[in-house]
């Protein structure tokens, strides 16, 4: 899940909150009656909005307990900061959808209610259906604290005809070989540039202050910017600082656009940009104005590695109605609830990692491109960065990171990310 950069003291936010947790209320305890229930929401999508409310009837149809449910969009800018401030002042929301870089953070902090025996018990629910390497980030010590409602692969999109024009190869033929390379990509890419002037390598999500959205690339070099336990910094080890040697070469020679924090990146849809790095839910603007295809990532020195963005609903363990939360959430992710999901949504259960039902939900894409580059690849990708210490620590590796986009010397900077950040992760 790709959201603005966060630099609100969000820890600080969470203590404030876990130490004031209200204990768990039955349906209609706090009321004496029927409750009313409330989510918070990323998403403004009327599309989404409409289909969590007739989720929602659904479940308020046979279950009177619960008054009515209410999906809140948080407008903030910065959707985390919106979040936690409501929490901690007060205006507790019962339950929560959360990025994939805070997951630790809420779970870490006590915030997020254990899901588990309610899923388990749950009538044809089968927790064992969800893959787990989609639920691993929302665990903690065996219990389920979120339900990773998207799951959504990054993927290479290709724009075939700007190839042709400047006499390159297909790059779909590739896949599945050893050319398959992110350095195959960057020479296709310059050449691109040169011959025809147009953007060769981006990733539209990335910019200085979304440093980690370049994990689809780095990830493929077996780099990291921490330890799996968030414990050390690995900024500065080989790994990171061969692939920011990289990319510097790759802006040098116009393979990639320089960076910038006033432009933004070049559209692929637009058709002027040969290649993207992009999640799913980007197909949904491309049209056949140009020929494109939607390919797995690439291999890098490390070889091959699927990467997946998240988000993940949960229930907010201040919520005055937990046991209600949660009861509908198990209704909103059940088997056949979160196949209607999937069609906005890539889904975390093993039984919808089919081509019936991923088709419905990007229906321009073909079954090749979603076995190749969405089943082939989910079962077995690392999740985008994240730390319990997240939003301490984002900043200060974009503030150590700046000189690398101009140009900077790379072993400098990734040891002074770590000098910055080793003390908040070593905590």
């Amino acid at each position: 899940m790709n959201l603005p950069s966060r630099r609100v003291a969000l820890l600080s936010v969470l203590a404030i909150t876990a130490t004031s947790l209200v204990a768990c209320s039955p349906p209609g305890a706090a009321n004496g009656g029927p409750v009313d229930l409330t989510m918070a929401v990323w998403s403004a999508n009327k599309d989404h909005l409409a289909l969590f409310d007739k989720i929602a009837e659904g479940y308020l149809a046979d279950n009177s307990e619960v008054n009515s449910i209410t999906f809140e969009t948080i407008t903030n800018q910065d959707y985390i900061a919106g979040l936690t401030t409501r929490i901690a002042g007060g205006n507790v929301p019962d339950l929560a959808w959360i990025p994939e870089a805070n997951a630790p953070e809420f779970i870490q902090s006590g915030v997020l209610a254990d899901l588990t025996d309610t899923f388990k018990s749950a009538d044809g629910y089968n927790l064992d259906d969800l893959l787990p390497s989609a639920t691993a980030l929302w665990e903690k010590e065996g219990a389920l604290y979120a339900y990773p409602f998207s799951n959504s692969p990054f993927a290479m999109y290709v724009n075939r005809d700007i190839l042709k024009a400047a006499g390159q190869p297909d790059v779909s033929a590739l896949v599945g070989t050893s050319e398959y390379t992110w350095d195959t990509i960057a020479d296709i890419a310059a050449a691109v540039k040169a011959t025809t002037g147009n953007s060769g390598l981006v990733v539209p999500s990335f910019s200085p202050t979304t440093w980690d959205n370049l994990t689809p690339l780095w990830a493929s070099w077996g780099a990291a910017p921490w330890t799996d336990d968030s414990t050390s910094c690995t900024f500065s080890k080989p790994a990171m600082v061969d692939f920011l040697s990289w990319f510097q070469t790759q802006t040098d020679r116009g393979a990639m656009p320089a960076v910038t924090t006033v432009a933004q990146n070049p559209v692929f849809a637009t058709g002027n940009v040969a290649f993207s790095v992009a999640q799913l839910s980007a197909s949904g603007a491309l049209d056949d104005s140009f020929e494109w295809d939607f390919l797995p990532l690439p291999a890098g020195p490390d070889g091959k590695q699927g990467v997946i963005g998240q988000a993940g609903i949960g229930v907010v363990a201040k919520s005055k109605h937990v046991d209600a939360s949660t009861d509908f959430l198990a209704y909103f992710t059940n088997a056949v609830n979160s196949e209607k999901l999937a069609t906005y949504f890539p889904p975390s259960r093993k039984s919808l990692m089919n081509i019936e039902t991923l088709s419905a939900a990007a229906p321009k894409l073909s079954e090749r491109q979603i076995q190749s580059a969405i089943i082939d690849v989910v079962p077995d990708a690392i999740v985008k960065a994240s730390s319990p210490v997240y939003s301490r620590v984002t900043g200060l590796v974009s503030s150590a990171l700046d000189s690398v986009w101009t140009g900077g010397d790379v072993a400098a900077a990734t040891s002074a990310v770590c000098n910055a950040a080793q003390p908040v992760l070593g905590r």
